[in-house]
Protein backbone atom coordinates (compact mmCIF):
# COMPACT_ATOMS: atom_id res chain seq x y z
CA UNK A 1 0.00 0.00 0.00
CA UNK A 2 1.25 3.45 -0.89
CA UNK A 3 0.69 4.80 2.61
CA UNK A 4 3.08 2.29 4.15
CA UNK A 5 5.54 2.11 1.28
CA UNK A 6 6.42 5.79 0.98
CA UNK A 7 9.13 6.51 -1.55
CA UNK A 8 11.54 9.41 -1.56
CA UNK A 9 12.63 11.50 -4.55
CA UNK A 10 15.37 9.02 -5.37
CA UNK A 11 12.83 6.18 -5.53
CA UNK A 12 14.39 4.48 -2.49
CA UNK A 13 12.23 3.08 0.27
CA UNK A 14 11.92 5.43 3.24
CA UNK A 15 12.63 3.94 6.65
CA UNK A 16 9.41 3.27 8.55
CA UNK A 17 8.46 3.15 12.21
CA UNK A 18 5.45 1.61 13.93
CA UNK A 19 2.84 3.80 15.60
CA UNK A 20 -0.44 2.86 17.24
CA UNK A 21 -3.81 4.48 17.56
CA UNK A 22 -6.98 3.05 19.12
CA UNK A 23 -7.66 1.02 15.96
CA UNK A 24 -4.29 -0.69 15.70
CA UNK A 25 -0.74 -0.37 14.45
CA UNK A 26 0.43 1.29 11.22
CA UNK A 27 3.68 2.04 9.43
CA UNK A 28 4.67 5.71 9.53
CA UNK A 29 7.53 7.28 7.51
CA UNK A 30 10.35 7.79 9.96
CA UNK A 31 11.20 11.20 8.53
CA UNK A 32 7.73 12.53 9.31
CA UNK A 33 6.43 13.82 12.62
CA UNK A 34 2.83 12.75 12.14
CA UNK A 35 1.48 9.48 13.50
CA UNK A 36 -0.99 6.69 12.93
CA UNK A 37 -4.17 8.78 12.74
CA UNK A 38 -2.65 10.95 10.03
CA UNK A 39 -1.61 7.86 8.06
CA UNK A 40 -5.12 6.46 8.45
CA UNK A 41 -6.56 9.63 6.94
CA UNK A 42 -4.10 9.44 4.03
CA UNK A 43 -5.32 5.89 3.41
CA UNK A 44 -9.01 6.73 3.60
CA UNK A 45 -9.09 10.02 1.71
CA UNK A 46 -6.83 9.85 -1.37
CA UNK A 47 -8.75 12.75 -2.91
CA UNK A 48 -7.30 15.42 -5.16
CA UNK A 49 -3.65 15.33 -4.21
CA UNK A 50 -1.37 18.10 -3.05
CA UNK A 51 -3.47 20.89 -4.56
CA UNK A 52 -6.30 19.95 -2.18
CA UNK A 53 -4.08 20.06 0.91
CA UNK A 54 -5.44 21.61 4.10
CA UNK A 55 -4.78 25.36 3.71
CA UNK A 56 -1.58 26.73 5.18
CA UNK A 57 -3.37 29.43 7.25
CA UNK A 58 -5.46 26.75 9.00
CA UNK A 59 -2.35 24.86 10.12
CA UNK A 60 -0.69 28.07 11.31
CA UNK A 61 -3.86 28.86 13.26
CA UNK A 62 -3.79 25.36 14.76
CA UNK A 63 -0.26 26.00 15.97
CA UNK A 64 -1.34 29.27 17.54
CA UNK A 65 -4.29 27.79 19.43
CA UNK A 66 -2.26 24.77 20.62
CA UNK A 67 0.43 27.11 21.91
CA UNK A 68 -2.15 29.19 23.74
CA UNK A 69 -3.78 26.09 25.23
CA UNK A 70 -0.42 24.76 26.43
CA UNK A 71 0.36 28.04 28.20
CA UNK A 72 -3.04 28.10 29.88
CA UNK A 73 -2.95 24.39 30.75
CA UNK A 74 0.12 24.97 32.93
CA UNK A 75 -2.24 26.81 35.25
CA UNK A 76 -4.43 23.71 35.34
CA UNK A 77 -1.80 21.09 36.06
CA UNK A 78 0.13 20.46 32.81
CA UNK A 79 3.79 19.81 33.65
CA UNK A 80 5.75 22.96 32.74
CA UNK A 81 8.60 21.00 31.18
CA UNK A 82 6.17 19.29 28.84
CA UNK A 83 4.35 22.55 28.17
CA UNK A 84 7.58 24.31 27.24
CA UNK A 85 8.44 21.56 24.77
CA UNK A 86 4.93 21.72 23.31
CA UNK A 87 5.18 25.50 23.00
CA UNK A 88 8.54 25.20 21.21
CA UNK A 89 7.04 22.62 18.85
CA UNK A 90 4.07 24.94 18.23
CA UNK A 91 6.49 27.68 17.23
CA UNK A 92 7.84 25.36 14.54
CA UNK A 93 4.28 24.90 13.28
CA UNK A 94 3.55 28.64 13.40
CA UNK A 95 6.73 29.42 11.45
CA UNK A 96 5.45 27.30 8.56
CA UNK A 97 8.58 25.17 8.62
CA UNK A 98 6.80 21.91 9.39
CA UNK A 99 4.09 22.57 6.80
CA UNK A 100 6.72 23.14 4.11
CA UNK A 101 8.52 19.96 5.12
CA UNK A 102 5.40 17.87 4.47
CA UNK A 103 4.33 17.01 8.02
CA UNK A 104 0.75 18.19 7.28
CA UNK A 105 -0.25 16.13 4.22
CA UNK A 106 -4.00 15.82 4.80
CA UNK A 107 -6.52 17.14 2.31
CA UNK A 108 -9.64 19.22 2.81
CA UNK A 109 -11.86 16.29 1.90
CA UNK A 110 -11.89 14.37 5.17
CA UNK A 111 -14.20 14.29 8.14
CA UNK A 112 -16.32 17.42 8.13
CA UNK A 113 -15.36 18.25 11.71
CA UNK A 114 -11.67 18.52 10.84
CA UNK A 115 -10.86 15.82 13.42
CA UNK A 116 -8.09 14.26 11.37
CA UNK A 117 -6.34 17.60 10.87
CA UNK A 118 -6.65 18.32 14.58
CA UNK A 119 -5.04 14.94 15.29
CA UNK A 120 -2.43 15.52 12.57
CA UNK A 121 -1.52 18.70 14.45
CA UNK A 122 -1.54 16.95 17.82
CA UNK A 123 0.70 14.15 16.51
CA UNK A 124 3.18 16.51 14.85
CA UNK A 125 3.44 18.73 17.92
CA UNK A 126 3.72 15.76 20.27
CA UNK A 127 6.46 14.08 18.21
CA UNK A 128 8.36 17.35 17.78
CA UNK A 129 8.14 17.93 21.54
CA UNK A 130 9.39 14.36 22.11
CA UNK A 131 12.36 15.15 19.83
CA UNK A 132 13.06 18.30 21.81
CA UNK A 133 13.00 16.32 25.06
CA UNK A 134 15.26 13.59 23.64
CA UNK A 135 12.62 10.85 23.45
CA UNK A 136 11.68 8.35 20.76
CA UNK A 137 9.37 9.34 17.91
CA UNK A 138 6.01 7.63 18.06
CA UNK A 139 6.39 6.58 21.69
CA UNK A 140 3.89 9.18 22.98
CA UNK A 141 6.28 9.48 25.89
CA UNK A 142 6.75 11.87 27.58
CA UNK A 143 4.32 13.91 25.42
CA UNK A 144 1.01 12.37 24.38
CA UNK A 145 -0.92 13.92 21.45
CA UNK A 146 -4.32 13.55 23.15
CA UNK A 147 -3.52 13.81 26.84
CA UNK A 148 -1.10 16.74 26.62
CA UNK A 149 -1.29 18.59 23.28
CA UNK A 150 -5.07 18.21 23.07
CA UNK A 151 -5.66 18.75 26.81
CA UNK A 152 -9.05 20.42 27.52
CA UNK A 153 -9.85 20.39 23.80
CA UNK A 154 -11.87 18.54 21.19
CA UNK A 155 -11.67 18.65 17.40
CA UNK A 156 -15.18 20.08 17.59
CA UNK A 157 -13.92 23.27 19.21
CA UNK A 158 -10.31 23.46 18.00
CA UNK A 159 -11.08 23.30 14.29
CA UNK A 160 -13.70 26.09 14.31
CA UNK A 161 -11.31 28.12 16.45
CA UNK A 162 -8.61 27.62 13.83
CA UNK A 163 -11.11 28.62 11.15
CA UNK A 164 -11.76 31.95 12.85
CA UNK A 165 -8.10 32.64 13.59
CA UNK A 166 -7.01 31.81 10.05
CA UNK A 167 -9.72 33.87 8.37
CA UNK A 168 -9.23 36.88 10.67
CA UNK A 169 -5.47 36.88 10.05
CA UNK A 170 -5.87 36.50 6.29
CA UNK A 171 -8.45 39.28 6.13
CA UNK A 172 -6.00 41.56 7.88
CA UNK A 173 -2.81 40.46 6.14
CA UNK A 174 -3.95 39.39 2.67
CA UNK A 175 -7.29 40.95 1.76
CA UNK A 176 -7.14 44.44 3.21
CA UNK A 177 -3.74 45.50 1.78
CA UNK A 178 -4.84 44.72 -1.77
CA UNK A 179 -8.34 46.10 -1.40
CA UNK A 180 -7.22 49.33 0.25
CA UNK A 181 -4.41 49.86 -2.27
CA UNK A 182 -6.80 49.54 -5.21
CA UNK A 183 -9.41 51.76 -3.55
CA UNK A 184 -6.79 54.44 -2.90
CA UNK A 185 -5.46 54.31 -6.46
CA UNK A 186 -8.96 54.68 -7.91
CA UNK A 187 -9.58 57.56 -5.49
CA UNK A 188 -6.49 59.25 -6.88
CA UNK A 189 -7.79 58.69 -10.42
CA UNK A 190 -11.18 60.15 -9.46
CA UNK A 191 -9.44 63.34 -8.34
CA UNK A 192 -7.13 63.39 -11.37
CA UNK A 193 -10.08 63.04 -13.77
CA UNK A 194 -12.39 65.45 -11.92
CA UNK A 195 -12.40 68.13 -14.65
CA UNK A 196 -12.75 65.80 -17.65
CA UNK A 197 -16.33 65.98 -18.90
CA UNK A 198 -17.55 62.92 -20.82
CA UNK A 199 -20.76 61.40 -21.98
CA UNK A 200 -22.59 59.16 -19.55
CA UNK A 201 -24.24 55.89 -20.51
CA UNK A 202 -27.32 54.12 -19.20
CA UNK A 203 -28.66 50.85 -20.66
CA UNK A 204 -25.35 50.87 -22.63
CA UNK A 205 -26.82 53.83 -24.56
CA UNK A 206 -25.78 57.48 -24.64
CA UNK A 207 -26.98 59.55 -21.69
CA UNK A 208 -26.21 62.98 -20.25
CA UNK A 209 -22.68 64.11 -19.34
CA UNK A 210 -20.75 63.62 -16.12
CA UNK A 211 -17.09 63.89 -15.32
CA UNK A 212 -14.74 60.94 -15.60
CA UNK A 213 -13.88 61.69 -11.98
CA UNK A 214 -17.51 61.26 -10.96
CA UNK A 215 -17.62 57.95 -12.82
CA UNK A 216 -14.53 56.74 -10.93
CA UNK A 217 -15.90 58.07 -7.64
CA UNK A 218 -18.60 55.40 -7.83
CA UNK A 219 -15.89 52.72 -7.99
CA UNK A 220 -14.13 54.23 -4.99
CA UNK A 221 -17.33 54.20 -2.95
CA UNK A 222 -18.10 50.60 -3.93
CA UNK A 223 -14.72 49.47 -2.60
CA UNK A 224 -15.00 51.65 0.49
CA UNK A 225 -18.34 50.07 1.30
CA UNK A 226 -16.79 46.65 0.62
CA UNK A 227 -14.07 47.33 3.16
CA UNK A 228 -16.69 48.48 5.65
CA UNK A 229 -18.76 45.35 5.04
CA UNK A 230 -15.80 43.13 5.85
CA UNK A 231 -15.06 45.13 8.99
CA UNK A 232 -18.67 44.81 10.10
CA UNK A 233 -18.33 41.00 10.18
CA UNK A 234 -15.32 41.00 12.50
CA UNK A 235 -17.10 41.08 15.88
CA UNK A 236 -18.69 37.67 15.16
CA UNK A 237 -15.53 36.35 13.55
CA UNK A 238 -13.54 37.23 16.67
CA UNK A 239 -15.61 34.87 18.82
CA UNK A 240 -13.72 31.61 19.42
CA UNK A 241 -15.23 28.18 20.03
CA UNK A 242 -12.31 26.91 22.12
CA UNK A 243 -13.59 25.71 25.47
CA UNK A 244 -16.76 24.14 24.09
CA UNK A 245 -15.10 20.72 23.61
CA UNK A 246 -17.37 18.03 22.11
CA UNK A 247 -20.87 19.55 21.96
CA UNK A 248 -20.46 22.97 23.57
CA UNK A 249 -20.79 22.05 27.26
CA UNK A 250 -17.08 22.44 27.98
CA UNK A 251 -16.69 18.89 29.31
CA UNK A 252 -13.09 18.19 30.50
CA UNK A 253 -12.18 21.88 30.66
CA UNK A 254 -11.84 24.10 33.69
CA UNK A 255 -13.56 27.35 34.62
CA UNK A 256 -11.69 30.21 32.93
CA UNK A 257 -9.91 28.02 30.37
CA UNK A 258 -11.85 29.38 27.38
CA UNK A 259 -11.42 33.03 28.34
CA UNK A 260 -7.72 32.66 29.13
CA UNK A 261 -7.07 30.88 25.84
CA UNK A 262 -8.87 33.61 23.88
CA UNK A 263 -6.77 36.25 25.62
CA UNK A 264 -3.57 34.34 24.89
CA UNK A 265 -4.54 33.91 21.22
CA UNK A 266 -5.19 37.65 21.07
CA UNK A 267 -1.72 38.29 22.44
CA UNK A 268 -0.16 35.96 19.86
CA UNK A 269 -2.02 37.42 16.87
CA UNK A 270 -2.69 41.04 17.75
CA UNK A 271 -6.38 40.47 16.98
CA UNK A 272 -9.04 41.07 19.69
CA UNK A 273 -10.42 37.54 19.94
CA UNK A 274 -12.94 36.68 22.64
CA UNK A 275 -14.41 33.48 23.97
CA UNK A 276 -17.69 32.82 22.13
CA UNK A 277 -20.62 33.68 24.40
CA UNK A 278 -22.50 30.55 23.29
CA UNK A 279 -20.33 27.54 22.48
CA UNK A 280 -23.29 25.54 21.21
CA UNK A 281 -23.77 28.05 18.39
CA UNK A 282 -20.02 28.18 17.76
CA UNK A 283 -19.86 24.42 17.11
CA UNK A 284 -23.22 23.73 15.48
CA UNK A 285 -23.24 26.62 13.01
CA UNK A 286 -20.80 28.69 11.01
CA UNK A 287 -22.92 31.71 10.26
CA UNK A 288 -19.89 33.92 10.85
CA UNK A 289 -18.10 32.21 7.94
CA UNK A 290 -21.12 32.66 5.70
CA UNK A 291 -21.34 36.30 6.77
CA UNK A 292 -17.67 36.93 6.01
CA UNK A 293 -17.98 35.28 2.63
CA UNK A 294 -21.14 37.29 1.98
CA UNK A 295 -18.99 40.41 2.28
CA UNK A 296 -16.39 38.83 -0.02
CA UNK A 297 -19.12 37.93 -2.49
CA UNK A 298 -20.32 41.53 -2.53
CA UNK A 299 -16.76 42.70 -3.15
CA UNK A 300 -16.57 40.23 -6.05
CA UNK A 301 -19.77 41.74 -7.46
CA UNK A 302 -18.28 45.23 -7.11
CA UNK A 303 -15.03 44.22 -8.77
CA UNK A 304 -16.87 42.60 -11.67
CA UNK A 305 -18.77 45.83 -12.33
CA UNK A 306 -15.78 48.13 -11.88
CA UNK A 307 -13.37 46.14 -14.01
CA UNK A 308 -15.91 45.47 -16.77
CA UNK A 309 -16.55 49.23 -16.95
CA UNK A 310 -12.84 49.92 -17.22
CA UNK A 311 -12.22 47.40 -19.97
CA UNK A 312 -15.27 48.56 -21.94
CA UNK A 313 -14.20 52.21 -21.63
CA UNK A 314 -10.75 51.14 -22.87
CA UNK A 315 -12.07 49.06 -25.78
CA UNK A 316 -10.43 49.76 -29.11
CA UNK A 317 -7.92 51.18 -29.70
CA UNK A 318 -9.51 52.37 -32.96
CA UNK A 319 -12.91 50.72 -33.20
CA UNK A 320 -14.16 50.82 -29.61
CA UNK A 321 -14.93 53.49 -27.03
CA UNK A 322 -11.24 54.12 -26.25
CA UNK A 323 -12.03 56.72 -23.58
CA UNK A 324 -9.41 55.14 -21.31
CA UNK A 325 -5.88 54.06 -22.12
CA UNK A 326 -4.61 51.03 -20.16
CA UNK A 327 -0.99 49.97 -19.65
CA UNK A 328 0.25 47.59 -22.34
CA UNK A 329 1.71 44.64 -20.42
CA UNK A 330 2.13 41.82 -22.94
CA UNK A 331 1.33 40.80 -26.52
CA UNK A 332 -2.34 39.90 -26.89
CA UNK A 333 -2.41 37.53 -29.80
CA UNK A 334 -0.41 34.72 -31.34
CA UNK A 335 -1.73 35.62 -34.81
CA UNK A 336 -2.61 39.35 -34.79
CA UNK A 337 0.58 41.44 -34.57
CA UNK A 338 0.39 44.45 -32.30
CA UNK A 339 -2.78 43.41 -30.51
CA UNK A 340 -2.84 44.21 -26.79
CA UNK A 341 -5.61 42.96 -24.50
CA UNK A 342 -6.96 44.12 -21.10
CA UNK A 343 -5.50 41.07 -19.39
CA UNK A 344 -5.51 42.43 -15.86
CA UNK A 345 -9.22 43.17 -16.22
CA UNK A 346 -9.84 39.65 -17.46
CA UNK A 347 -7.94 38.06 -14.58
CA UNK A 348 -9.85 40.04 -11.96
CA UNK A 349 -13.24 39.26 -13.51
CA UNK A 350 -12.37 35.55 -13.52
CA UNK A 351 -11.44 35.88 -9.85
CA UNK A 352 -14.78 37.54 -9.16
CA UNK A 353 -16.60 34.66 -10.85
CA UNK A 354 -14.66 32.10 -8.80
CA UNK A 355 -15.45 33.92 -5.56
CA UNK A 356 -19.15 33.91 -6.45
CA UNK A 357 -18.92 30.15 -6.94
CA UNK A 358 -17.09 29.74 -3.65
CA UNK A 359 -19.95 31.60 -1.99
CA UNK A 360 -22.46 29.04 -3.20
CA UNK A 361 -20.41 26.21 -1.66
CA UNK A 362 -19.91 28.15 1.57
CA UNK A 363 -23.63 28.90 1.79
CA UNK A 364 -24.58 25.27 1.30
CA UNK A 365 -22.01 24.21 3.90
CA UNK A 366 -23.24 26.73 6.41
CA UNK A 367 -26.84 25.63 6.00
CA UNK A 368 -25.97 22.03 6.83
CA UNK A 369 -25.20 22.17 10.53
CA UNK A 370 -27.11 19.26 12.04
CA UNK A 371 -27.86 19.14 15.76
CA UNK A 372 -24.70 19.98 17.76
CA UNK A 373 -22.10 20.08 14.97
CA UNK A 374 -21.65 21.48 11.49
CA UNK A 375 -19.62 18.96 9.48
CA UNK A 376 -18.73 21.07 6.46
CA UNK A 377 -15.94 22.90 8.26
CA UNK A 378 -12.86 22.17 6.08
CA UNK A 379 -14.70 22.91 2.84
CA UNK A 380 -16.12 26.15 4.19
CA UNK A 381 -12.88 27.57 5.54
CA UNK A 382 -10.98 26.48 2.43
CA UNK A 383 -13.41 28.42 0.24
CA UNK A 384 -13.32 31.51 2.45
CA UNK A 385 -9.52 31.47 2.53
CA UNK A 386 -9.27 30.94 -1.21
CA UNK A 387 -11.59 33.87 -1.87
CA UNK A 388 -9.59 36.10 0.48
CA UNK A 389 -6.35 35.21 -1.25
CA UNK A 390 -7.76 35.58 -4.76
CA UNK A 391 -9.29 38.97 -4.07
CA UNK A 392 -6.29 40.25 -2.12
CA UNK A 393 -3.71 39.09 -4.65
CA UNK A 394 -5.92 40.01 -7.60
CA UNK A 395 -6.41 43.56 -6.35
CA UNK A 396 -2.68 43.95 -5.78
CA UNK A 397 -1.88 42.76 -9.30
CA UNK A 398 -4.61 44.85 -10.93
CA UNK A 399 -3.58 47.90 -8.95
CA UNK A 400 0.12 47.61 -9.80
CA UNK A 401 -0.19 46.48 -13.42
CA UNK A 402 -3.28 48.37 -14.55
CA UNK A 403 -5.00 50.86 -12.25
CA UNK A 404 -2.00 53.07 -11.49
CA UNK A 405 -1.31 53.43 -15.21
CA UNK A 406 -4.84 54.26 -16.41
CA UNK A 407 -4.93 57.43 -18.50
CA UNK A 408 -7.83 59.42 -19.91
CA UNK A 409 -7.95 59.67 -23.72
CA UNK A 410 -9.23 63.25 -23.64
CA UNK A 411 -9.36 63.71 -27.41
CA UNK A 412 -11.59 60.69 -27.85
CA UNK A 413 -13.73 61.63 -24.85
CA UNK A 414 -14.36 65.10 -26.32
CA UNK A 415 -15.08 63.72 -29.79
CA UNK A 416 -17.65 61.22 -28.53
CA UNK A 417 -19.37 63.78 -26.33
CA UNK A 418 -19.76 66.25 -29.20
CA UNK A 419 -21.43 63.52 -31.25
CA UNK A 420 -23.92 62.60 -28.54
CA UNK A 421 -27.57 63.37 -29.13
CA UNK A 422 -28.38 63.29 -25.43
CA UNK A 423 -27.02 66.77 -24.89
CA UNK A 424 -30.46 67.74 -26.14
CA UNK A 425 -31.67 67.03 -22.58
CA UNK A 426 -30.41 70.49 -21.61
CA UNK A 427 -33.12 71.99 -23.85
CA UNK A 428 -36.05 70.43 -21.94
CA UNK A 429 -36.53 73.41 -19.54
CA UNK A 430 -36.44 75.87 -22.47
CA UNK A 431 -38.42 74.28 -25.32
CA UNK A 432 -40.08 71.24 -23.71
CA UNK A 433 -39.57 67.50 -24.03
CA UNK A 434 -41.45 67.01 -27.33
CA UNK A 435 -39.56 69.65 -29.34
CA UNK A 436 -36.25 68.47 -27.87
CA UNK A 437 -37.09 64.91 -28.87
CA UNK A 438 -37.91 66.05 -32.41
CA UNK A 439 -34.50 67.67 -32.72
CA UNK A 440 -32.70 64.54 -31.44
CA UNK A 441 -34.66 62.08 -33.59
CA UNK A 442 -34.29 64.17 -36.73
CA UNK A 443 -30.57 64.63 -36.16
CA UNK A 444 -30.14 60.89 -35.67
CA UNK A 445 -32.19 60.01 -38.75
CA UNK A 446 -30.44 62.51 -41.00
CA UNK A 447 -26.96 62.13 -39.51
CA UNK A 448 -26.79 65.79 -38.60
CA UNK A 449 -25.74 67.64 -35.45
CA UNK A 450 -28.12 68.82 -32.79
CA UNK A 451 -27.28 72.45 -33.45
CA UNK A 452 -27.69 72.31 -37.20
CA UNK A 453 -30.92 70.34 -36.87
CA UNK A 454 -32.41 72.73 -34.32
CA UNK A 455 -31.68 75.66 -36.62
CA UNK A 456 -33.00 73.80 -39.68
CA UNK A 457 -36.25 72.99 -37.88
CA UNK A 458 -36.46 76.67 -36.85
CA UNK A 459 -36.84 75.72 -33.22
CA UNK A 460 -33.70 77.53 -32.03
CA UNK A 461 -31.22 80.11 -33.21
CA UNK A 462 -27.51 79.37 -33.11
CA UNK A 463 -27.12 81.79 -30.22
CA UNK A 464 -29.86 80.10 -28.19
CA UNK A 465 -28.40 76.65 -28.79
CA UNK A 466 -24.90 77.75 -27.70
CA UNK A 467 -26.32 79.43 -24.62
CA UNK A 468 -28.44 76.51 -23.47
CA UNK A 469 -26.43 73.43 -24.52
CA UNK A 470 -23.20 73.57 -22.56
CA UNK A 471 -21.84 70.25 -21.19
CA UNK A 472 -20.22 71.96 -18.22
CA UNK A 473 -23.66 73.24 -17.17
CA UNK A 474 -25.15 69.72 -17.27
CA UNK A 475 -23.33 68.23 -14.28
CA UNK A 476 -26.10 68.66 -11.76
CA UNK A 477 -27.62 71.47 -9.70
CA UNK A 478 -25.43 74.47 -8.96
Amino acid sequence: MACSQCMNAGNKAVKMRKEKDTMGELDVPDDKLYGAQTVRSIMNFPIGGIEERMPYPVIIAMGILKKAAAKVNVEYGLDKKLADAIIQACDDVISGKLYREGHFPLVIWQTGSGTQSNMNTNEVIANRAIQILGGKLGSKDPVHPNDHVNKSQSSNDTYPTAMHIAVAMELRDRLMPGLVALRDTLDGKAKEFDKIIKIGRTHLMDAVPLTLGQEFSAYVTQLTFGIERVCSTLPRLHYLALGGTAVGTGLNTRIGFAEKCAKEISNLTGIPFESAPNKFEALASHDAMVEVHGALNTIAVSLMKIVNDIRLLASGPRCGLAELLLPENEPGSSIMPGKVNPTQCEALTMIAAQVMGNHVACTIGGSNGHFELNVFKPMMVANVLRSIRLIGDGCQAFNKNCAVGIKANTGQIEKIMKESLMLVTALNPHIGYDKAALIAKTAHKEGGTLKDTAIKLKILTAEQFDQWVRPEDMLGPK
